[in-house]
């Protein structure tokens, strides 16, 4: 099977994922960024080799198909820079409003899964596994990857004044 189309299009968003990441990586607060990069690469990891390993998701085409079963583009750069993003945009808010801002970026991330596992070779939803299923774990990871972040943040800060 040839699979041009799916590989020129994880070139694309590699390389437009990788043009932007120092950009956003660089404005303050800079070690937010980094840890929230970090710690939602190393979960994804984790979420996906169980995905994986119960056979509910397969990616046909993928970097280093070899070394590795997971989607190692998705898992460590595409959704750790979302998450970034996220966390960014909701630095400051309540509760309420991010969940609603986490909603409105996870829906076209799961918008664009849909369309990939329909129409493309990259991703297939295997039984029991269903569009809802990528819905719902998409946004309660990143409600727990903000919430994990906000909290270090919160003990950072309670640190600070203490000293």
């Amino acid at each position: 099977m040839n699979n041009k189309f799916e590989k020129r299009f994880l070139r694309v968003l590699f390389i437009l994922t990788l043009s932007g990441l120092p950009f956003l990586l660089r404005k303050p607060p800079m070690k937010d960024s980094i840890l929230t990069f970090l710690l939602n690469g190393y979960t994804n990891g984790i979420v996906d080799r169980f995905v994986i390993t119960h056979k509910l998701i397969k990616y046909p085409v993928r970097y280093f198909r070899k070394e590795f079963k997971i989607h190692v583009l998705f898992d460590f750069l595409l959704y750790p820079t979302v998450s970034v993003i996220i966390n960014k945009l909701t630095k400051n808010d309540k509760p309420l409003v991010i969940i609603y801002k986490i909603i409105l970026f996870i829906f076209p991330m799961f918008l664009i899964e849909l369309w990939a596992e329909k129409k493309t070779n990259l991703i297939r939803w295997r039984r029991p596994w269903k569009w809802y299923h990528t819905l719902l774990s998409l946004t309660v990871k990143s409600v727990l990857n903000r919430l994990m972040i906000g909290s270090i943040r919160a003990l950072d800060e309670k640190v600070e004044k203490s000293s």
